[in-house]
């Protein structure tokens, strides 16, 4: 029988709306008891959280893990090691592997890995087209009793709205949320970064802001016309935010997730050229950012999520043009989100935990995010004062893509606890 005491933390979960300093018994991986000075007989593990924020384990909803076919990226263990270190004790990866999750042997071959080396809580989703190619509906049903809890073509949208809508009704059918990459590919073509005055200064070719709003715009419509669950990932226009703003008004069931990058870092702050900044949807303007916090702030966005996407040094640190989208963010989620979410005032601790936990695992339906009594112990510690230094070389992460290398942060992740084993803790300790 494992038993581990964490004494005297904040405890914070906004899924039973508890805000106050108690004590957490888990016992064999399940939450027994939270409440005031809880007895630990002798020999018990016990971790003093003493000025610390004990949550519910973070969930990112969004992250690529690169395996099966780019393990020189990514592998499910480094991967979830990564997400550890930022606080995540569940994560969901996305499809575009090699070869892609479009059938139940490769979401089968996820879960055996994860199962095998990840630290966290790995759910695949998989891809809606066969090879991700937008055409052909893949096994849908097949992949859901495999495990998956969602489907998605990210990366690559799917262009043809007679395939969104069929996949949208199996969706609805299978009760899982589509996920939608929102880029119009004709209008994107050939783009780097957000179509501006940034753009022009510096020569780049632009991606409009009107190529998410087109897609967001169509979904939402075919999602009404299908009543299936819809989710906008990392969504950064001010008008597609607008969008789903009203649907959700309209009764749609329509979710969204936001990322750090795109709350935090505008168009006019890219160091020229480099490609730590080179991402998908780019990094906007100022109006955007403003738009996505406030869907933040007012619910219209329900979570944050990182859209980990690792690239090995030998191909993202080519030329702007040639360098391949995304950046890395598992670690520097939570400090990025306390620096401008918390600090700034714009919302309290009980709504950014909430935007890590319970609501992003309320899309996925994921049986995560909360602290009740007989719950899996699934728990992230985090502390908001400390201050340190991100080192992108010390990640457990095989890439190094970031553009927060050597940032100067004011709190974050101290330990992370999945089903009651400390998985990570913060070295100092």
């Amino acid at each position: 029988m494992s038993r581990l005491l964490i004494r005297n933390g904040r405890v914070i979960d906004p899924s039973s709306g508890t805000d106050r300093v108690y004590d957490v018994a888990v016992e064999d991986g399940i939450i027994r008891q939270v409440g005031l000075d809880i007895a630990g007989a002798g020999g018990i593990e016990q971790f003093d959280a003493t000025g610390m924020v004990v949550a519910p384990g973070f969930v990112d909803i969004h992250v690529h893990l690169r395996e099966p076919g780019f393990e020189h990226a990514e592998t499910i263990e480094s991967g979830s090691r990564a997400a550890a270190a930022g606080g995540f004790t569940s994560i969901c990866c996305m499809p575009n592997t090699q070869p892609v999750n479009d059938n139940a042997t490769v979401t089968n071959y996820i879960r055996a890995q994860a199962e095998r080396y990840a630290v966290v809580n790995v759910y695949p989703i998989g891809a809606i087209t066969k090879n991700s190619a937008g055409e052909e509906l893949s096994a849908i049903a097949s992949m859901k009793q495999a495990g998956a809890v969602a489907i998605s073509d990210d990366g690559r949208p799917v262009m043809n709205a007679r395939v969104v809508r069929r996949a949208m009704e199996f969706a609805r059918a299978l009760d899982i949320p589509l996920v939608e990459h929102c880029e119009d590919l004709h209008l994107s073509a050939g783009g780097d970064m957000h179509e501006g005055l940034e753009s022009t200064r510096l020569g780049l070719r632009g991606i409009p802001r009107s190529s998410e709003d087109v897609m967001v715009a169509r979904d939402l419509i075919l999602a009404e016309l299908t009543g299936c669950r819809y989710h906008v990932a990392h969504i950064s226009s001010h008008l597609s935010v607008e969008m789903v703003r009203f649907a959700k008004s309209r009764g749609l069931r329509v979710t969204a997730e936001s990322t750090p990058h795109h709350f935090t870092i505008a168009d006019r702050d890219m160091l020229p050229y480099d490609s730590n900044y080179k991402m998908k949807p780019p990094l906007r303007e100022a109006c955007d950012i403003q738009a996505v916090v406030e869907g933040l702030t007012d619910g219209t966005i329900d979570a944050i999520a990182t859209d980990h996407a690792p690239h090995p040094g030998a191909e993202k640190m080519q030329e702007f043009e040639r360098c391949p989208f995304g950046v890395i963010g598992l670690e520097t989620a939570l400090p990025l989100s306390l620096e401008h979410l918390y600090y700034t005032g714009r919302m309290n601790l009980t709504q950014l935990v909430a935007l890590f936990t319970n609501r992003p695992a309320a899309v996925m339906s994921l049986p995560r995010g909360t602290l009740r009594e007989g719950a899996v112990a699934d728990i992230t510690i985090f502390g908001t004062d400390h201050e340190w230094t991100y080192d992108v070389n010390r990640s457990p992460s095989k890439s190094r893509n970031t553009p927060f290398h050597g940032r100067k942060f004011r709190g974050g992740p101290v330990a992370t606890i999945v089903g009651g084993k400390i998985v990570w803790k913060l070295e100092l300790l």
